[in-house]
């Protein structure tokens, strides 16, 4: 019986090896990263809102108790997609621009 487990287990990880499962997540350090394909800042910005939008919604009509963990979900997710970096560009833009 022990060899038709080990048997088995090697056939599946073969399997795995050999049709590029487990694509999604990239390691990442101590974590994984995952590719969101997101097609401008304006789309961006439209996702963001909506996670903020449905984590104000998700507090505001808590019936039950997986209505916070919900919304905190939604609200780790928009702060990691907000762009720190762009924000910072922008601020250096309106200083150009304000000195000219």
């Amino acid at each position: 019986m022990e060899t038709l487990q080990k048997e088995t287990v090697a056939e599946l990880l073969e399997l795995m090896n050999r049709v590029n499962y487990f694509e999604t997540l990239k390691p990442n350090n101590d974590s994984f990263a995952a590719t969101l394909k997101i097609s401008s800042y304006a789309e961006l910005q439209v996702m963001i809102s909506a996670l903020l939008k449905g984590s104000i919604t998700l507090l505001q009509t808590e019936t039950s108790g997986k209505a916070f963990p919900d919304a905190m979900v939604l609200v780790e997710m928009a702060l990691q997609l907000l762009p720190n970096d762009e924000m910072e560009l922008l601020d250096v833009v309106r200083r150009v621009g304000l000195n000219s």
